[in-house]
C-alpha cells in the first residue's frame, strides 16, 4: 500500500475504534492515528468498501505479477489461504501437485508440437508430466512432450520464456488456449 492509503486505513480504524468516546478520539487526533490531510480524507470519501476495491485495483495493474491466487484446480473458486491444498468449496485435493506454471500465450511452431509459453512459479517441471487444463475449460491432463527455451522482443524489451509442449490436442483444444493464454492463467502440473 502506498503511504497515503496505509494513512487512510488507519484513519478509518482509528475512527471507528473512537467513535463512542470523545476523549478517545481526541487523544488519537492528538497521537497523529485520525488523520486531517485533504489528500487522504479523500481516499475515503465512497466509503470504506470502495476504498478498499480501489487499493487492490490499483494494485493488480502495478504489480500483477506479485499477486498470487490460489484458485481449486477443479471449481476454480478461491481456496482459504495461498498455501491451502483442499479446496473449501467443493472438497478437491491438489496436495499431489509437482509445479505450477503461469502461461503469457500458446503457439504451434510448423511441423512442431504446440507450445504453452510461460514462467515456473513453483518447482520444477520435466518432460513426461500432465498439464492440467482444467482451469481453461478442457477437462483434461495431457503429457508434456518438450520443454523448449523462448526468447523474444515486447515493446522493445526482451523477454525468456519457456514453451511446454505437446502434441494431445485437437485443433479446437489449440484454438481454445490460444484465446485463453491472454489471461494468464497458472496450471498445475502433475507427476504422470
Amino acid at each position: 500500500m502506498t503511504r497515503d492509503e496505509v494513512l487512510a486505513l488507519n484513519h478509518h480504524m482509528y475512527t471507528l475504534k473512537s467513535s463512542e468516546s470523545e476523549q478517545i478520539r481526541n487523544v488519537m487526533i492528538k497521537r497523529g492515528w485520525i488523520n486531517s490531510d485533504p489528500e487522504v480524507i479523500k481516499l475515503l470519501e465512497h466509503g470504506y468498501e470502495v476504498f478498499e476495491q480501489n487499493v487492490v485495483t490499483r494494485i493488480l495493474a502495478e504489480t500483477p505479477e506479485k499477486v498470487f491466487f490460489n484458485n481449486c484446480p477443479k471449481c476454480n473458486k478461491l481456496a482459504r489461504t495461498p498455501y491451502a491444498k483442499q479446496c473449501r468449496h467443493c472438497g478437491y485435493n491438489w496436495h499431489d501437485v509437482t509445479a505450477k506454471f503461469k502461461i503469457s500465450s500458446a503457439f504451434q511452431l510448423t511441423n512442431r508440437s504446440f507450445y504453452l509459453l510461460g514462467e515456473i512459479i513453483e518447482e520444477e517441471i520435466n518432460p513426461g508430466q500432465l498439464m492440467d487444463l482444467t482451469i481453461l475449460g478442457l477437462h483434461k491432463k495431457i503429457k508434456i512432450g518438450s520443454i523448449e527455451l523462448a526468447d523474444g522482443m515486447d515493446n522493445e524489451k526482451p523477454w525468456n520464456r519457456i514453451g511446454l509442449g505437446t502434441n494431445d490436442l485437437t485443433g479446437d483444444e489449440k484454438q481454445h488456449l490460444k484465446q485463453k493464454s491472454f489471461l494468464n492463467p497458472i496450471i498445475n502440473i502433475f507427476q504422470s
